[in-house]
């Protein structure tokens, strides 16, 4: 019987410095597609304030869709796959127009030419009253004359091309587009769609019951 000779067994098992370099390259593809996905496709967020309660809680973890205005690539100043407007009632993530490095969440009332108008805290949209916001609250029963405050009242004014009328849904308590004015749609990081984790931080226990709760 023949019997292999031992370079023939060394050619037999693969060099360990391949191995080593597969692995490094299995590694490397994994970051890459995650940083991609991260940049393009989903981007994770945390509520830290309680503008949007009671949709969304403090210390909640919600998950973004990048793609869902169009893809925004760097330097085209506007989405260039795909690229739509935003809804009215699209919870959306974009840079405060104050201060680009802050993230802020807010819902879409008014989209490019819309006339929205505030009287006595009823949003009214074309001259007609929205009645179908089961999801926005009031804290405080007091209300402030124009004068005083746009919290309450305010408008008429119509929403410009390419701009965006928001309001966090803790309608008494949200800093919005009634005190710093429209948002820029080249400005959008996406759509908020779900919530993939929960803190409560006065209990210091997990709200289990929210965890992938779909964001409407």
């Amino acid at each position: 019987m023949k019997t292999q000779t031992s370079a023939e067994n060394m050619q037999m098992k693969p060099p360990k410095a391949s191995a080593w370099r597969e692995n490094v390259e299995a590694i490397v593809i994994a970051v890459v597609l995650a940083l991609m996905i991260r940049t393009f496709a989903v981007q994770a967020f945390k509520i830290p304030s309680g503008s949007m309660l009671e949709t969304l809680q403090i210390g909640d973890h919600i998950l973004v869709n990048k793609l869902a205005y169009g893809l925004n690539v760097p330097f085209f100043g506007e989405a260039v796959l795909g690229g739509k407007m935003p809804g009215h009632g699209d919870v959306i993530v974009f840079a405060y127009p104050e201060d680009s490095s802050k993230d802020f969440i807010k819902r879409v009332v008014g989209v490019e030419g819309d006339v929205i108008e505030i009287r006595d805290k009823q949003l009214y949209r074309n001259g007609e009253a929205v009645r179908d916001e089961s999801y926005a609250g009031y804290i405080d029963p007091n209300i402030y004359r124009r004068e005083l405050s746009p919290r309450d009242n305010m408008g008429p004014v119509r929403v410009p091309e390419g701009k965006l009328f928001t309001m966090g849904d803790n309608r008494d308590s949200s800093s919005d587009s009634r005190f710093w004015g429209y948002v820029d749609i080249r400005e959008l990081k996406g759509r908020a769609f779900m919530i993939y984790w929960s803190w409560d931080g006065e209990r210091m226990r997990p709200r289990w019951d929210r965890l992938g709760n779909f964001i409407s």
